[in-house]
């Protein structure tokens, strides 16, 4: 069984978006900071409310996933489809762009710490205009199970439990076969985790540091960088001296053409050009239809 190693590290930046939220970006800085099928990773994370009290007002998605993770805070979501959403510490959104959706994603606290993560995932060329949805995932629906050294949270996929046996996490069955895992390991543990080969990896370490265990030896990294693993069926980690908390995903490559202008992401020029006009002449927003509630 082929072990990965670290193929690159991608550190992340900072920037804002929406009404000036303040995030770290790793993936998705620019076209060529992708990995198929993900196309952006981004985190926030402070004490200072306003670094995040404008939030994310009413905006347009086509042609993705979006996925939204939290550790400590709570936003609310909001759709044209009339789907709310309470996100929480410990809990997750799942949200599929489609065709199109407008959706708000606003901070519901005035201060305190907000703490969270967004991944973009592309959608095949045959799947990027079916319908959009929404899956508010609870935090006490995403199973959490203790470790040797840790503790592993599964939102996507299965964790390997090492006994032949895999705890599935709540989203599974997507074209992309996506594996979401969040492991939290004491200083000096060991986990390993089986992926599939051909498909796209990568660790995105939010606190402590870590390394990855291959025949290439310890490579290290730190946090708040993303780090690219090379194909292979299982990856090994262990946690540096003060611990850490690490998100390690998956998911098969699509290998098709990705043409994305802002939150559209298409497969052509053609598309992205006439997903614009809809935008502009208010075709899109008339099928999208104004926000609920």
């Amino acid at each position: 069984m082929t072990t990965r190693s670290l193929s690159r590290i991608i550190p992340s930046i900072p920037v804002s978006d929406g009404a000036g939220v303040k995030l770290r970006r790793s993936l998705g800085q620019n076209q060529w900071l992708r990995l198929d099928p993900f196309l952006m990773l981004d985190e926030f994370a402070s004490d200072n409310p306003d670094d995040y009290i404008a939030g994310f007002p009413p905006h347009p998605h086509r042609g993705f996933e979006t996925v939204t993770y939290m550790l400590a805070g709570e936003f609310e979501h909001r759709d044209h489809l009339g789907n709310t959403g309470h996100l929480r510490g410990g809990g997750a959104q799942w949200m599929t762009a489609g065709r199109g959706i407008i959706h708000s994603e606003m901070p519901l606290q005035e201060q305190g710490r907000l703490h969270g993560f967004q991944f973009w995932i592309n959608l095949p060329a045959s799947e990027k205009m079916k319908p959009a949805s929404y899956r508010d995932i609870e935090p006490e629906d995403i199973p959490e199970r203790k470790i040797a050294g840790g503790r592993v949270r599964v939102i996507a996929g299965a964790f390997d439990t090492g006994d032949g046996a895999a705890l599935p996490g709540p989203i599974q069955g997507l074209s992309t076969a996506p594996l979401f895992l969040d492991l939290r390991l004491e200083a000096g543990a060991r986990v390993s985790q089986q992926l599939p080969a051909g498909h796209n990896a990568f660790l995105y370490p939010y606190a402590g540091s870590l390394s990855v265990i291959s025949g290439d030896g310890a490579q290290p990294l730190p946090t708040r960088q993303a780090g690219v693993l090379s194909d292979g069926e299982r990856v090994e980690l262990e946690a540096g001296p003060d611990g850490c908390g690490v998100l390690l995903l998956s998911a098969r490559p699509l290998g098709e053409p990705v043409v994305q202008y802002g939150p559209f992401v298409m497969n052509t020029r053609e598309e992205i050009e006439a997903t614009l006009r809809e935008f502009r002449d208010g075709s899109f927003e008339a099928q999208a239809g104004s926000l609920a509630g």
